[in-house]
């Protein structure tokens, strides 16, 4: 059985040139299943929840190569890849409702902090408590999965040291979340966040995982994986979808994968000392990805990311095959032989090019991209 996936996608838009401009309203206005950010450079859509992989790739790319139409319709505007305002524009935010009193706290607290662009891959849950085991275990290894999606190295025209700089510099909130013992666990906790002010909202939860619902904390249907910087490429997405959904698979198949069961970590810290290592490992793939060096949750030893992906690939392979997507696994070696999209950007900078060329190269690469997928996408649509 195959567990329900969909996706959270936000894009900037702009010119072939790599000027982002503000749109949304206008999208938001005239195309359905588009809805505003705080910002009005990017804009989200969302995919239902769907099982099926070869589904899950139509309702990923359908959207927005409507957009692309739509863009072309306004002006000679384009989908920009990246996760940050790479070229230029931090300076500044462009509200999309000015009238918003939560976004008049997001752009007074954070500034432009928050005007990234990513990806959230949602993975349905039934029960509550296996919802907060997923959570745990998730959360312990996101960095792998931000390491697998880095794609925003660049800020205002210039390399910033990070290969992920909008998980970098990006405010999480509260500063300290745990590792939620069960789902009463967090419903408290989340209410005291929100009584003491460390929260605005329920929303207002910016952690790496999180678990969601329809009236959250009370009612929860699935794991949100917040950390993945905006992954362009469809097959890319879909192999690192697979890769968790594979992982939380085993976890289901095999109750003992619970970070506070399994760690060897002493007993009495174990919880805090897990999130403690967690977060430096979040801040060390930022910085390096897939070649940063990291702490393993089991034990505390290090582990460069790759090989730490790589081992749970072999297992992860596994569970893919005989479940019939390992097809869609498989482009996860791919990536780490040949590198994320930071990495290649950032090849290509020491090579010579400069910023804006690498952007406005990468812009025109996605267009062929989703142009080469229509065709196959359409076939998918009739069977």
């Amino acid at each position: 059985m195959l567990l329900s996936k969909g996706f959270e996608i936000e894009m900037y838009t702009g010119t072939p040139q790599g000027e982002v401009v503000a749109l949304a309203d206008r999208i938001v206005k005239d195309l359905h299943g588009f809805v505003r950010e705080p910002d009005a450079r990017n804009v989200e859509y969302t995919t239902a929840p769907l099982f099926n992989y070869e589904r899950l790739l139509c309702a990923l790319v359908r959207p927005r190569l409507q957009l692309r139409s739509y863009l072309q319709r306004l002006g000679n505007y384009t989908l920009i890849p990246g996760s940050t305002l790479s070229l230029g524009g931090s300076d500044r935010f462009v509200r999309s409702d000015p009238k918003n009193p939560y976004h008049d706290f997001i752009e007074q607290t954070y500034g432009t902090k928050v005007v990234t662009a990513s990806v959230h891959i949602n993975v349905g849950f039934s029960d509550p408590e296996k919802l907060m085991q997923a959570c745990r275990l998730i959360h312990v290894e996101a960095p792998l999965y931000l390491a697998l999606s880095a794609s925003s190295p660049f800020l205002d025209g210039h390399p910033t040291g990070y290969h992920s700089t909008r998980w970098g510099i990006f405010p999480k909130t509260p500063d300290y979340v745990p590792l939620f013992e069960s789902h009463a666990h967090h419903i408290q906790w989340t209410d005291e966040q929100i009584a003491a002010g460390r929260m605005q909202n329920v929303r207002h939860l910016w952690s790496s995982v999180r678990p969601n619902g329809d009236r959250r904390p009370y009612n929860l249907n699935r794991l949100e994986l917040r950390i993945c910087d905006l992954v362009v490429d469809p097959v890319a997405l879909l192999a690192v979808t697979a890769l968790l959904e594979a992982r939380l698979t085993q976890m289901l198949h095999n109750p003992k994968l619970d970070p506070l069961e399994l760690s060897s970590l002493p007993a009495a810290t174990r919880s805090e000392d897990l999130i403690a290592i967690t977060d430096a490992n979040e801040q060390a793939a930022a910085r390096n990805s897939l070649d940063a060096e990291l702490r393993h949750w089991q034990d505390g030893r290090a582990i460069l990311a790759r090989d730490w992906i790589s081992h749970i690939y072999e297992e992860a392979w596994e569970v893919a095959k005989k479940r019939g997507y390992s097809c869609f696994l498989s482009p996860v070696q791919t990536i780490l032989r040949d590198g994320n999209t930071a990495q290649k950007w950032l090849k290509q900078y020491h090579m010579g090019d400069d910023i804006h060329q690498i952007i406005t190269q990468a812009i025109r690469g996605t267009a062929q991209q989703e142009e080469a997928l229509e065709d196959e996408l359409c076939q998918l649509l009739v069977a």
